[in-house]
C-alpha cells in the first residue's frame, strides 16, 4: 500500500529529522517535500535525503495568492507520487501523527476503520510548557502539556486534517480536507472521525472542524506543537504564515494554543524507535552536517532578531505571559453562539 505524506517547508532544517523519523515509524512510505525560500539549507538537506530515497523534494518556486502552501498543493496534485498514493495525508512538521489503535500504525488505524474512505485527525494543541531556549532536542519529548479533551474553545482546537484514500473521490489535495468531490462518487464517501465515529454527509464537502463539544481522538490524533519554544516562535513569528502570508504571528496567536491542562505522554510509544531511525538518517555525514547548520542558524537568527525592537516585544511578552486557561463549555457555547449569529447576519 503507497501511502502518501506531503509537506511544504521553509528554514525547518533544525526540526526535519525528528519529524520524517516518527512519520516512516507510523508507516508512511512516501513523503513529498516542498521547500520554499530557504536560508537554512532545508533545500540542501532534502536534496541529500531524496539523493538517499527517503523522500522526493520539489522547489517551490511558484507563489500564489493564498500563500505558498497552496502553491505548493497545487504542484503536488500533478505529481506522479499523488496519483500512485492509495492514501494521502497533506500535513506540517509542527504535526505528527499519533495512532492509539494497535501498535500504532497506520496498518492499525485502517484495520479499525476497514470501510473508511477519509479519516480526520482532530489537532490536540501542545503548549509550550514554559521554556524559553530553543534546543536540538525531539519536539514530541520537549513538549507534553497540552489542551484538554474536549477542547470547547478555541474553536480552531477542533480542526483536523484529513487523511484520505485517493480513489477518485477528491480530485484535489486541500490544506485541512480534499477538494474538488466528484458528483459521481461523493455521495458514497465515507467519512470517519478519529474515534471511529462515521461522521454525517456534511463533512463529504465541506467542514474542517470536528464537533468540539467531545473527544475525537480514541483511535488517532494529530499533535500540533505549533509554538515550540519561546525564542523558536519568535523565528516563526518573523517567517510567516504558510497559508495567510499577510497575517502576523503575535501573542494572540500564541494565547490560543499555549495549553498545559493535562500532561500527554501517548505519543512516546514511538520513542525509541523514532530515535534509532534519527540515528540512522545522522549517520550519513552530510545529513548530520546540514542538520547541524540548520540548528546553528537558528541560534544566529534569534540573536539577529534580537536587534528589531518588535521582536523584542514578542519574547518579552511571551516571557510574561501565563498558560492559557481552558474554557468550560458554557463560556465556549456563548461564543459559538455569537459566532452563529454573526454568520447567519452575513448571510
Amino acid at each position: 500500500m503507497r501511502i502518501l505524506a506531503v509537506l511544504t517547508v521553509r528554514n525547518e532544517a533544525a526540526f526535519l529529522l525528528e519529524w520524517l523519523a516518527h512519520h516512516r515509524v507510523v508507516g508512511f512510505s512516501d513523503v513529498l517535500v516542498f521547500s520554499n525560500d530557504c536560508a537554512d539549507g532545508t533545500d540542501a538537506l532534502l536534496d541529500r535525503l531524496m539523493a538517499r530515497g527517503l523522500l522526493t523534494h520539489v522547489r517551490n518556486a511558484a507563489t500564489d495568492d493564498g500563500g505558498v502552501q497552496w502553491s505548493a498543493l497545487k504542484q503536488a496534485d500533478k505529481h506522479p507520487l499523488t496519483r500512485a498514493a492509495d492514501w494521502i495525508l497533506p500535513f506540517d512538521i509542527d504535526e505528527f501523527v499519533n495512532i492509539h489503535a494497535g501498535d500504532g500504525r497506520l496498518a492499525d488505524l485502517f484495520a479499525a476503520l476497514p470501510e473508511a474512505t477519509a479519516i480526520t485527525l482532530t489537532w490536540r494543541l501542545f503548549g509550550n510548557g514554559g521554556i524559553v531556549r530553543y534546543a536540538d532536542a525531539p519536539v514530541t519529548e520537549q513538549f507534553t502539556r497540552a489542551a484538554p479533551v474536549p477542547c470547547y474553545w478555541p474553536w480552531r482546537a477542533a480542526m483536523f486534517k484529513t487523511l484520505f484514500r485517493n480513489d477518485g473521490t477528491y480530485r484535489k489535495l486541500g490544506v485541512h480536507r480534499p477538494r474538488n468531490p466528484d458528483p459521481a462518487r461523493v455521495d458514497d464517501a465515507a467519512w470517519f472521525d478519529g474515534s471511529g465515529r462515521r461522521l454525517p454527509e456534511l463533512y463529504h464537502r465541506q467542514k474542517l472542524f470536528s464537533p468540539y463539544w467531545q473527544a475525537n481522538n480514541g483511535l488517532v490524533q494529530l499533535n500540533h506543537y505549533a509554538l515550540g519554544a519561546m525564542e523558536s516562535f519568535v523565528l516563526k513569528a518573523d517567517r510567516g504564515r504558510a497559508v495567510h502570508a499577510q497575517d502576523q504571528l503575535g501573542i494572540g496567536y500564541w494565547m490560543d494554543r499555549n495549553f498545559d491542562a493535562s500532561e500527554d505522554l501517548t505519543i512516546a510509544r514511538y520513542r525509541d524507535e523514532t530515535r534509532a531511525e534519527i540515528a540512522a538518517l545522522m549517520a550519513d555525514e552530510e545529513t548530520a552536517s546540514l542538520h547541524q547548520a540548520g540548528v546553528a542558524w537558528r541560534h544566529r537568527r534569534f540573536r539577529e532578531l534580537m536587534a528589531d525592537e518588535p521582536m523584542r516585544a514578542l519574547f518579552g511578552q511571551l516571557r510574561m505571559a501565563p498558560p492559557t486557561r481552558p474554557l468550560d463549555r458554557d463560556a465556549a457555547g456563548e461564543l459559538m453562539r455569537w459566532a452563529q449569529a454573526a454568520m447567519r447576519r452575513q448571510g
